[in-house]
């Protein structure tokens, strides 16, 4: 200091602590006065003031604080909400659901927001209808498989950073929502496409979902629709109280992962429909009473599944429905164990069908698709679905669908369920091909019958992978399929089957290298050629006796060649029907 000039420094000195002072926020300023408060509180104040907006976006927001109560009777929904509000307007951070059951309706997540529900936490949907609300900023029409509803437990829309996570559990007392006798209402007032889904998340980017429990949900557990960034992992989810009690349901969404999960669904439990890509599904399990991996409409591309196990899938574990206008291309399946399942694959694109032509009577073709699916009403645009690979696929196949002992909802197995197979039907002029089967051990229930294996003409429809009827293969169906091939297949059987193991009908460009089948003397033929081009059968075997090892049916076929391998079981190599004649097949030692 400048002894020479002490006014001067203090001056400098005051005028330095009125600009330091200046720069405090309002509230702190407010709070003070200088005339009463001392050098140390001064410096405490301005110390707290100072730090209060360095954990902005960081903050932890208990519910209790705004309101919570937490003993399962209250209604929580308006101090959940508060809570998110508030994170959001600071900028984000974490809304705690500490322990306890926090009974709550229709809540909404924001941006930045991360919903973390402890162990010991639980937020308990509310059986009581009046506490949901529809979420009107999504639109119920406009875009595929719109038309499910808008009603949701936690929603978000247009929200970026949103976070939802555990160890705890969501409950949504489901089974409130499910008539007890259809065409009443059930026990909560709501129902149909009025059921709160677990999440509902539409037009977001960067949303996780993460170890947490979801159980009992109304609808479908996690629906997300048209977003981007998505992970989920470590989810547990537990939904068999109601109809269409889905697990995971995506529509047109992107950059999504799935890891770690558990699905136990009535319903679809990993739904892609519409326009979903780069896609990658692995390290978990399913079961289920319908399908594991449903393709519906739009132009999914880029997925890839693997590493999974599905058990009890009583509905299809792979099931593609290509409709008028949709695209499906380079998606692939990989090391997957399948224990006690029904299909197990099943491709079917072209015209659905209709309603039954009479009682009980075979279905009628139609081109207009339900909206569900993304069809657009008479779009009669074929349909495309190339590149698509499986591989490494084991496990067993049954033909008796037992209800799910743990589903509080009963569905019986239609006829076609039971005698089904793996399945390539494309019909309306679409297009399937590149389709490849690399490393495939599978054994089939069998009990098909020799009705069931003379069948022919198959009406020329998609839809359901039961909607053709019990199938007349028991192993692998392939219809109007160009650019096949089949690399070391073996199909088992648990008891006698009457069907072929293979019928290709309309194949063309096929390779097929190391398939082992069992067959039957009192079956036909072990494989079916109809109409047929291009076709390259490598080192085949025959397991056990069958009459005939290849019988070939129509005029149509051309270049069928079997190479090698061992028929020695069959009591003919080959059976000529319907004019076809020999020069459409060569056999080489």
């Amino acid at each position: 200091m400048n002894n020479d000039h002490p006014e001067q420094e203090k001056d400098r000195s005051l005028w330095t602590r009125r600009q330091w002072l200046g720069r405090l926020p309002m509230p702190a300023i407010a709070a003070m006065s200088l005339g009463s408060i001392g050098a140390p509180e001064l410096r405490a104040q301005v110390s707290a003031s100072a730090n209060a907006a360095n954990d902005l976006g960081a903050r932890v927001y208990n519910i209790r604080d705004y309101g919570a109560k937490g003993d399962g009777n209250a209604l929580d929904t308006a101090a959940v909400q508060a809570a998110v509000d508030a994170c959001t307007r600071d900028g984000g951070g974490t809304v705690l659901v500490p322990a306890g059951t926090f009974q709550i309706g229709t809540v909404e997540l924001k941006n930045n927001v991360t919903l973390h529900i402890a162990a010991s936490g639980k937020l308990l949907g509310s059986a009581d209808g009046k506490q949901y609300h529809a979420v009107d900023a999504i639109p119920l029409r406009g875009d595929t498989t719109l038309n499910d509803g808008n009603w949701a437990l936690l929603f978000a829309v247009n929200a970026k950073n949103v976070t939802l996570e555990g160890p705890g559990t969501i409950d949504g007392q489901g089974f409130q929502f499910h008539s007890p006798v259809r065409g009443t209402p059930p026990p909560s007032g709501l129902g149909g496409n009025s059921r709160p889904y677990h999440l509902l998340a539409y037009r977001c980017e960067g949303l996780t979902v993460r170890n947490i429990d979801l159980i009992d949900c109304a609808y479908h557990s996690l629906r997300i629709i048209q977003s981007k960034r998505v992970h989920m992992d470590g989810i547990y989810i537990h939904n068999r109280v109601n109809g269409n009690n889905d697990g995971f349901h995506f529509i047109s969404s992107q950059y999504v992962t799935v890891t770690n999960c558990t699905v136990l669904s009535q319903d679809d439990a990993c739904a892609l429909f519409g326009s979903c890509k780069f896609i990658t599904i692995t390290n978990s399990v399913f079961s289920t009473r319908w399908s594991v991996f449903r393709f519906g409409g739009g132009f999914p591309e880029n997925i890839a599944i693997s590493n999974c196990v599905l058990y009890e899938v009583y509905g299809c574990p792979i099931k593609f429905q290509g409709n008028p206008g949709s695209r499906y291309e380079n998606i692939s399946f990989s090391n997957l164990v399948l224990k006690d399942v029904t299909g197990p694959i099943h491709i079917s694109i072209g015209p659905r069908p209709g309603p039954a032509a009479a009682p009980g009577g075979p279905p009628v073709p139609s081109i207009n698709y339900e909206a569900s699916t993304g069809a657009a009403p008479g779009d009669t645009t074929p349909v495309i679905l190339r590149n698509i690979s499986f591989s490494n696929i084991h496990g067993t196949v049954t033909t008796d669908p037992p209800q799910l002992a743990e589903a509080k909802v009963t569905s019986t197995a239609n006829p076609g369920e039971k005698h089904s197979c793996i399945t390539l039907n494309c019909v309306g002029g679409s297009t399937m091909e590149n389709i490849s089967f690399d490393n495939i051990n599978l054994t089939f229930g069998g009990g098909g019958t020799i009705e069931d294996g003379a069948r022919r003409d198959l009406p020329q429809v998609a839809g359901e992978y039961f909607a053709l009827g019990p199938m007349p293969a028991y192993g692998f169906y392939a219809r109007n399929v160009r650019g096949l091939t089949l690399q070391n297949i073996r199909f088992q059987l648990a008891s006698a089957d009457l069907r072929p193991a293979l019928i290709f009908d309309h194949v063309e460009d096929a390779s097929i290298n190391g398939l082992s089948v069992q067959g039957n003397p009192s079956a036909e033929s072990a494989l079916r050629f109809i109409d047929s081009k291009d076709v390259l059968l490598t080192s085949p075997r025959l397991l056990t006796t069958a009459a005939t090892f290849l019988q070939v049916e129509g005029a149509a076929n051309e270049h069928i060649t079997v190479d090698g391998g061992d028929l020695s079981k069959a009591q003919k190599p080959l059976t000529l029907t319907n004019k076809a004649t020999a020069s459409m097949v060569k056999f080489r030692a």
